[in-house]
């Protein structure tokens, strides 16, 4: 057993306390430095009797993430006592209340936050960890704060987790690529994002990060010698011109290069842009600009630009707040080199994010890009129905994403995750100016809703108060916001499609004499295979339970042995399984793949027997093609952490709700209105969409070709017939060839 030396222990804590105070970014009054020793010693007394699994007191884990949030990002006296103090509650007999009575308010709030998030955090399978995340997004509603300070206490635990035993280890890894470093990188937190990046990796895939951590010692010495002959013949000229400056040589983070490495498919060697130069130079406020354009003509003297490599975020800064013009030069030797160029203000915020935004805020009035960021993420936050896997996946992909920029009609600016399309443009604009999008012009052209947009392109918005959205629209869009108001909307209309479905079944079992009551609803939904009423009444609005399938009921239903053997059923398994389960898939269940809905080869994974009907993504093997598992696998967070780019889209659609294309070739006799009139009877039939429409008459005779997107065949047999009613049509056939 390791001997404990308690007096040099206890010296080497307050050694951390003093270090805590002389780091702190933001300038601590008396009352500051007092509120932080009150904190510090209830966390000494509190954790005196624990230690962690290295063996060291626990206290220095409180006091590490403290100093965390005092230097490398910056908070203030009340985030560092609410740090120190954060496990208190949840560890010791403390409450928040006593926490409440002894400090103030604030600080109980956010131990109260921290405590909820650690609290959620147990050992459980994929859906309870999503639920978990959710739950601490919820807290960014509260306290930003609180989201930050959990990002230090998660950067500590990575940075000691050697102790651990390896399957926590990836787990904690996993659980840390999968959201924590998104969240760092949305708060504009690129330092703690990066570590946290390059500590997850060196967990997940420990092989490859010791490979490029040993490359990139060997090749130091070189890539220091490259770096100084480009600062050298910079600052010749910067002298000259008398800016004030410090350049800095940047290598490229462990994971970036890792995931140029994947993305590529290329050897560390020929990952060419592995480090980047950073001019940080001193501005006033007014010049800021001026002189980061004369820095960047200074470095075109030099070296030759790419001109598709220039990034400007200083005209439009990132919605994360960070400014800096990034210019990728050639430098000597034939290789691509980076430089960043920022003012000492620029630099400060993209090192600390969220509290230099606080600290150079101008004004009481102007939001910050934080603020505005937040404000939007509280509606993504607001929709409680999504389920818990989704939400986490759209939220994430919202805060990873790269960023364009787009103008509106009359020209304002508006930032967008890069992948939107015209139609998240339209929701971005206003929810209710979404759900009416009727088309969209990009650049004065007509496109496709589900069109990319591309930064620099100007977008119009054509609305119509008759349009609704509808299920294909949920794969045309890619932001939160977008997929929770078009799901609400689609919610409302199969409700209100299934209202009308249950007066008309109503009406055809009283024809066909039969009681319309929950318990024949319930035994029509069982007949069917469906699932629920809802289903069942939507079905019937839409036209896919036809006539013929009531009157077999009916049959049925008055066959006593029928009504013996199906409530036996009943009886022994409220959930009836006799039913082949291929059957039903065959007849019901389809898979499809991508935003384009492909039928792909599959196989079911073992992992978790996905089942028609459940939430499910495919991943790419490399032996056994696609393998589906469901949204919530134990496995979901270790693939979608480390292998992201073998994810495919995949749902399960009703084949029998499935829409379909069909082509019908009309011929007859031309005469005046024969166009309008069957342009009338076709859009007459609800759930009927024309794609395309070809009409040409000769010499008295009319021939027609149609292409309608209808969602089943008794809809479409419908069309036909009252098509035929047309006077002077002749002949109405499908053609089953384009």
């Amino acid at each position: 057993m390791v001997e404990i030396d308690i007096e040099k222990e206890n010296k080497a804590i307050a050694q951390e306390y003093k270090e805590l105070l002389r780091i702190s970014y933001q300038t601590l009054s008396t009352e500051d430095k007092k509120l932080i020793r009150k904190a510090f010693d209830v966390a000494v007394e509190a954790h005196q009797d624990q230690r962690r699994k290295s063996g060291e007191a626990y206290i220095f884990h409180p006091i590490a993430v403290a100093k965390i949030v005092a230097s490398e990002i910056g908070l203030g006296p009340t985030s560092i006592a609410a740090a120190l103090l954060h496990d208190v509650v949840e560890d010791t007999e403390i409450t928040v209340q006593d926490i409440e009575k002894l400090f103030n308010p604030k600080v109980a709030q956010l131990v109260e936050g921290l405590t909820k998030i650690s609290q959620v955090k147990k050992d459980m399978n994929i859906s309870m960890q999503a639920e978990n995340f959710r739950k601490m997004l919820l807290t960014l509603n509260d306290d930003v704060r609180v989201i930050i300070i959990k990002l230090a206490d998660r950067l500590h635990n990575m940075q000691t987790m050697e102790s651990m035993a390896d399957y926590k280890q990836i787990k904690i890894a996993s659980e840390t690529l999968y959201i924590y470093a998104p969240l760092a990188h949305r708060l504009g937190l690129y330092n703690i994002k990066t570590q946290l990046e390059d500590l997850g990796l060196k967990y997940t895939e420990p092989i490859v990060y010791n490979d490029i951590v040993s490359k990139i010692k060997e090749t130091k010495e070189e890539q220091d010698a490259y770096i100084k002959n480009i600062s050298d013949v910079l600052r010749k000229s910067l002298d000259e011109e008398g800016i004030e400056y410090i350049i800095k040589g940047r290598p490229k983070s462990i994971y970036s290069i890792r995931r140029k490495m994947a993305a590529q498919n290329v050897t560390f060697d020929e990952v060419y842009d592995k480090f980047a130069l950073r001019i940080v130079y001193k501005s006033n406020p007014h010049d800021e600009k001026f002189l980061a354009w004369k820095i960047y003509s200074i470095v075109t003297d030099h070296y030759r630009p790419s001109p598709s490599r220039l990034r400007d975020w200083i005209s439009s800064p990132k919605s994360t707040g960070y400014e800096a013009l990034h210019i990728t030069v050639m430098g000597p030797l034939g290789r691509w080199v980076e430089i960043q160029v920022r003012s000492e203000r620029m630099d400060e915020i993209a090192e600390k994010g969220y509290a230099a935004h606080y600290k150079y805020k101008q004004g009481a009035n102007e939001e910050s890009s934080l603020d505005t960021w937040l404000n939007l993420l509280k509606e993504a936050l607001e929709n409680a129905e999504t389920n818990a896997v989704d939400f986490v996946e759209d939220f994430k992909m919202n805060l990873y994403a790269k960023e364009i920029y787009v103008f509106t009609p009359k020209g304002e600016i508006k930032s967008l995750p890069k992948g939107a399309t015209s139609l998240d443009f339209a929701f971005s604009i206003h929810s209710e100016i979404g759900v009416k999008t009727r088309g969209t012009r990009v650049n004065g052209k007509l496109v496709p809703l589900n069109h990319e947009l591309k930064s620099g392109d100007q977008i119009e918005i054509i609305t119509s108060p008759n349009q609704k959205p509808t299920a294909n629209w949920l794969d045309y869009v890619t932001t939160a916001r977008a997929k929770n108001k078009i799901r609400n909307v689609l919610n409302e209309n199969t409700k209100k499609i299934a209202e009308d479905g249950k007066e008309v079944l109503a009406r055809k079992l009283k024809h066909l004499k039969i009681t319309f009551n929950e318990t024949v609803v319930n035994e029509l939904v069982y007949y069917l295979n469906l699932k629920t009423s809802l289903d069942l009444f939507y079905r019937v609005g839409i036209g896919t339970v036809d006539n013929q399938q009531l009157k077999d009921f009916a049959a049925q239903k008055s066959n006593t042995f029928f009504n013996f053997f199906k409530n036996k059923i009943k009886r022994s398994n409220p959930n009836p399984e006799f039913i082949h389960k291929d059957e039903i898939t065959s007849n019901y269940d389809l898979l499809v793949f991508g935003a384009e809905q492909d039928k792909l080869d599959y196989k079911l994974s073992n992992c978790c027997n996905p089942i028609p009907g459940d939430p499910v993504f495919g991943f790419v093997t490399i032996n056994e093609g696609i393998k589906v598992h469901k949204k919530d696998c134990p496995n979901a967070i270790s693939m979608q952490s480390n292998y992201a780019y073998r994810i495919m889209q995949a749902k399960w659609i009703d084949s029998s709700q499935q829409e379909f294309k069909a082509i019908l070739e009309i011929t007859g006799m031309d005469s005046i209105g024969l166009t309008n009139e069957l342009t009338r009877v076709i859009s007459n039939n609800m759930h009927v969409n024309i794609q395309s429409i070809s009409l040409s008459g000769e010499a008295g005779i009319f021939n027609g070709k149609l292409a309608v997107i209808v969602p089943n065949n008794t809809v479409l047999k419908k069309m036909i017939e009252n098509i035929k009613k047309i006077d002077g049509v002749d002949r109405v056939t499908r053609v089953y060839k384009n």
